[in-house]
């Protein structure tokens, strides 16, 4: 009787010998976000044990982080202010650069990525300049303004950018934009196969960045869409990615794979707010094993092809294998 597979699973070392795939501490990216105030650390409902947090209790968290070995972070900001094309976060005083500048200055040596985008800036929620004719974000004009933003973040120290606008051309338009100014050396993540997700709802209350009106299936991509999905990547590792990014992660796995069979650049997997809040809230309600479940989950994006993971659960993770 054929019995190879059972000899090869029935001692726990023998098991850790053979096992393929392996979580490490530096596969993942932390979000954190920063609003305007002093010790503000408000937890947000629908995503437990993440919060909004002013600038001084960023750096405490980015203090406790390091001690874990968690060096990389996804900075996003709330700003106060809000209008018709995001201007706030186009100077750099703005509440992204003074953050980023700050957390540099505590510690240098923290990576940190900066998402670029306009719909936490504006006062509608969509992530760039309106067509007054048709209310849809404009192209082109959202692409001049998304290079202001990039030269902002990276005058103020960012390690890396990732735009998640998705719109058309964005790549090739910020990296232009970079080179021009002597940042020829700073990497671009590409949101580069972003969906219109249903998934993306408890984000959208810690970032404060629902749409007023309509939704963003006119920018983002129809989740039925494996091959333009591929289609789009591609487009923006030829327009100069460095990094290529599927979002969300978990009922995307099958385009994580075929990013992965057609390219040789890193690729990252966003496990977003909703993916989070579903494991935290059974978790809690005591359906599943919290912990099981979250390394299960975190090393099936590795497993489909993920580098680098962008998770709210990159806090415990490490901790867990810290524990290991």
């Amino acid at each position: 009787m054929f019995k190879r597979f059972r000899k090869l699973r029935i001692n726990e070392t023998l098991r850790n010998l053979v096992q393929e795939t392996r979580l490490n501490k530096n596969d993942f990216i932390y979000p954190l976000f920063v609003k305007e105030g002093e010790n503000l650390k408000k937890e947000v409902a629908s995503m437990p044990g993440v919060f909004q947090m002013s600038i001084d209790e960023i750096l405490k968290e980015c203090e406790y982080i390091r001690s874990i070995g968690l060096n990389s972070i996804i900075l996003f900001a709330v700003p106060d202010v809000k209008d018709s094309v995001g201007s706030e976060c186009l100077c750099d005083e703005s509440i992204i650069a003074r953050t980023i500048r700050a957390i540099k200055l505590k510690f240098p040596d923290m990576f940190i990525v900066t998402d670029l985008c306009f719909c936490e800036y504006t006062d509608h929620g969509h992530c760039g300049i309106l067509d007054p004719v048709t209310q849809t974000v404009d192209n082109d004009k959202t692409l001049e303004i998304s290079a202001l933003q990039a030269l902002v973040h990276a005058r103020a120290g960012a390690d890396m950018i990732a735009p998640s606008g998705m719109m058309d051309g964005i790549i090739e338009t910020l990296r232009t934009a970079l080179d021009n100014n002597g940042f020829e050396n700073l990497p671009i993540m590409a949101y580069s196969t972003k969906f219109a997700s249903a998934y993306y709802g408890p984000f959208r209350d810690v970032a404060e960045s629902t749409p007023s009106f309509g939704d963003r299936r006119t920018y983002q991509m129809n989740p039925a869409n494996r091959l333009e999905a591929l289609e789009e990547s591609l487009q923006d590792e030829k327009e100069g990615a460095d990094i290529l990014m599927i979002k969300p992660a978990l009922a995307f796995m099958d385009v994580i794979r075929d990013v992965r069979n057609n390219s040789n650049l890193p690729i990252c997997a966003y496990n977003v707010s909703g993916e989070y809040a579903m494991l935290k809230h059974a978790g809690a309600a005591g359906l599943i094993d919290y912990e099981r479940v979250m390394i299960e989950t975190l090393t099936g994006f590795k497993r489909a092809g993920a580098d680098i993971i962008i998770t709210y659960h990159a806090k415990e993770a490490c901790e867990l294998l810290n524990r290991d």
